[in-house]
């Protein structure tokens, strides 16, 4: 398929494209051959309903449920590569987790991957369809419905519930027409739904009630009842606000679940969460905060050891003098984000930090800008062109239409310690420093280092959830580490399963599942 560039002409081919490659939306679904689905959708983003998916899921397992995950559509620029091959939000690969699963591209069969503020890269059941602009997005929508309930009829005939998670707000209803990602999609799969409400933004009563007002009859015969997230607080006070919910929305309520402080400790898909880092350590980090950055839960182990201070550097903030490691994240907009750190002045700061004898590391967009150049012939981020790197490392980047999807095993070169990541990235980077690699993946070299080792690049994500080489890394500037995080993760899950157990009336939702 030929690069697109995110006009209107990419949105026609893109659509001819699917039609040809996707199989016919079913007019009905045959109930008796149908899985046993719940759906928790929210009254906005950013609700918890992530983690309220996990946390059931989860709860389920313990139950002896074989259940799984899925999200019709998701925006997201932190994603996971899948067992088959594919990519995946990133909630849907820890709700997968919860669920004791190897990702699989069916649980997010259509992702929205922001490139500017007006277009998208859009995934297809785990691979690149086509880039369109927002307006476009809106007829190509019901095109898509039929790979989601085809990913969706193959999740349900292996597994005994699925946990659906929507996506923004059915209130939204200036986007139900079309609508794949809440009431259109729990309509045509006929699943139930819970609506999840945010009390700690506050209205949480006009959140629930105004959701009800502006659904149409159908769609709102579609919410079984709602429960309300992320209390603070005296419960006693908010009595009366949940009977009021209850008797003005017609809808049952399944319980206030409190704010559960150990979800940071859990990855993060939404930017929203990438909050201001971790203090207290000796060893300073400081990760700069791009307008496109993606995969930043490469940063969640580091933020949780205790000898590392995690700075994130935004927008009109200098690189703090006395950090000993920058990082430079991944993005979905490698040119225009080196463009964004120009203008912020990184570039002088990184150039003084070096200096001082500062070390650097750039993951995957990271990597291409510390290089001699990036080329775009093709426009695939973006307008074609070239643009100057930093001119760190003696290497250079040229961006083409494939994109690079695997799951990895590596020897980290300097330590020798095992690795394990993955690669989710379009562009090869070549040049004299890349004789001396990062890393060693089945023996060939990944990755490149500057003669002095203190200017590393790297495409392998997910490279610090990995305790021997976390460790490794950070003996280089003296500081230990005990930290277990995949264990740390899994005993979260736990708790957030706990969590709802004790406050939501959890067999109440799970006996909702048809």
């Amino acid at each position: 398929m030929p690069p697109l560039s995110g006009q209107s002409a990419c949105f026609h081919l893109g659509a001819k494209y699917l039609r040809r490659r996707l199989p016919q939306a079913p007019q009905s679904r045959d109930r008796a051959n149908a899985m046993t689905a719940l759906m928790i959708q929210g009254t906005g983003s950013n609700v918890g309903k992530s983690l309220l998916v996990a946390g059931l899921c989860r709860a389920a397992r313990r139950r002896g449920l074989s259940v799984a995950p899925f999200k019709p559509q998701n925006m997201s620029n932190n994603a996971a590569v899948t067992v088959d091959g594919g990519e995946v939000g990133r909630a849907q690969a820890l709700q997968a987790l919860a669920c004791g699963l190897d990702p699989h591209s069916d649980m997010n069969p259509v992702l929205l991957k922001p490139e500017s503020e007006t277009g998208a890269q859009v995934v297809v059941q785990g691979h690149r369809l086509t880039t369109v602009r927002a307006g476009d997005y809106g007829a190509l929508k019901p095109q898509l419905m039929a790979a989601v309930l085809d990913s969706f009829g193959r999740l349900g005939a292996a597994h005994d519930l699925i946990v659906v998670e929507g996506a923004g707000s059915p209130a939204e209803v200036n986007l139900r027409r079309g609508d794949i990602a809440n009431m259109g999609f729990a309509r045509a799969a006929d699943v139930p739904v819970v609506l999840a409400g945010d009390i700690d933004r506050g209205g949480v009563i006009a959140q629930i009630i105004g959701t009800r007002a502006v659904l149409d009859a159908a769609d709102a015969a579609m919410i079984a009842g709602f429960v309300i997230n992320k209390f603070r607080g005296d419960l006693a006070l908010f009595a009366d606000g949940y009977r009021f919910i209850e008797a003005h929305s017609g809808w049952r309520g399944f319980g206030v679940l409190p704010h559960f402080p150990e979800a940071g400790k859990l990855p993060a898909e939404d930017g929203l969460d990438l909050g201001r880092g971790s203090r207290g350590g000796a060893l300073k980090i400081a990760c700069l905060a791009l307008g496109r950055i993606a995969n930043f839960d490469d940063l969640d182990p580091l933020k949780q050891e205790p000898a590392v201070s995690l700075t994130m550097v935004r927008p009109g903030e200098p690189i703090p003098g006395d950090t000993a490691l920058v990082i430079l994240p991944g993005t979905k907009s490698t040119r225009g984000d080196l463009a964004l750190l120009r203008a912020q002045g990184w570039d002088i700061d990184l150039a003084a930090h070096v200096r001082r004898g500062g070390h650097v590391l750039g993951i995957c967009g990271g990597y291409q800008m510390l290089g001699r150049s990036i080329a775009d012939p093709g426009g695939i981020e973006g307008p074609a062109g070239e643009t100057p790197g930093l001119g760190l490392l003696d290497v250079a980047t040229a961006m083409s239409a494939d994109k690079r999807l695997t799951r990895v095993m590596a020897t980290h070169a300097a330590t020798g310690a095992p690795m394990q990541g993955y690669e989710i990235h379009i562009g090869r980077t070549d040049g004299p420093d890349r004789a001396r690699p990062f890393a060693r993946v089945d023996g060939v070299p990944e990755g490149a280092v500057s003669a002095d080792g203190r200017i590393i690049g790297s495409y392998l994500h997910g490279m610090f959830a990995g305790d021997a080489f976390r460790a490794a890394f950070l003996s280089v500037f003296g500081e230990a580490s005990a930290l277990r995080y995949g264990a740390g993760v899994e005993a979260t899950l736990d708790r957030l399963a706990d969590h709802l157990e004790a406050h939501l009336d959890v067999d109440g939702l799970l006996a909702l599942a048809r």
